[in-house]
């Protein structure tokens, strides 16, 4: 048997009593399990395996090819952003993210620790800070902690780190990262970011980043494109709650 602390990210009904659940473990990464009588009005999980729930369980692995047995969940936090739809979407695609970006057993302990304040931050009765700016800084720290993050601070071909020209820099979806005046041409995928906006990205990029503020509404919106862009690229295909993603 293993505990773990747990976001509850899909849940998908298996008989009448019962559900296969996938969970983004703190300890053990993705663990996907059948909850028997999870179905139940007073099963014994007692409604504690909503998506977007933050548990406590108790799970036994088992052989390779196999769903793990969920035994015990004991809820946490439940996910409730009162009426704001946006917010909800939002959680929905924190979820989206880290069932196709993380993999199985493979625990990113940091990861969790985000995705966890970006829901409780999302669920607040009173927000501080609007879901987008949540959202954008989740999408940048999960490619940073996955390693996927692009190379902000010079030319990713060269190394140049003189990349601002004319008041625009250049940077390269498929490259990874920005580019230099000499090795901005022949590449594809290539937009243009305000210097405003490559200062946030650079700034967002760091890991000891302090207090969250919000851009200005034409940077966040520039923000939303080129981040969902490179999203898009990285996976393969536009993740299917992006596209409710609100901008500033």
């Amino acid at each position: 048997m293993e505990n773990a602390t747990t976001l509850v990210v899909r849940v998908i009904d298996w008989s009448e009593t019962s559900a296969v659940v996938t969970l983004f473990t703190r300890e053990a990464g993705l663990v996907r399990a059948i909850a028997k009588g999870a179905r139940r009005p007073k099963g014994p999980f007692e409604s504690a395996l909503d998506v977007l729930s933050l548990c406590r369980v108790v799970f036994l692995r088992k052989s390779s090819g196999a769903l793990d047995l969920l035994t015990e969940a004991k809820l946490l936090r439940r996910f409730r952003p009162s009426r704001d739809l946006s917010r909800l979407y939002a959680g929905y695609y924190v979820a989206e993210l880290l069932v196709r970006l993380t993999h199985d057993y493979d625990p990113h302990p940091e990861l969790f620790d985000v995705a966890d304040a970006t829901l409780a931050a999302l669920g607040e009765a009173q927000p501080a800070l609007p879901a987008a700016l949540h959202m954008l800084y989740f999408e940048v720290s999960l490619l940073r902690l996955l390693g996927y993050l692009p190379q902000f601070e010079a030319c990713v071909e060269c190394g140049e780190v003189q990349v601002v020209r004319d008041g625009r820099v250049a940077f390269g979806l498929l490259a990874g990262g920005v580019l230099c005046t000499a090795c901005r041409p022949g590449k594809r995928q290539v937009v243009s970011l305000t210097v405003p906006a490559w200062q946030t990205l650079r700034l967002w990029a760091q890991p000891d980043l302090g207090q969250l503020s919000i851009p200005e509404r034409k940077v966040g919106n520039e923000l939303r494109a080129v981040v969902s862009h490179y999203l898009q690229n990285l996976l393969g295909s536009k993740p299917r709650l992006q596209e409710y993603q609100s901008g500033f």
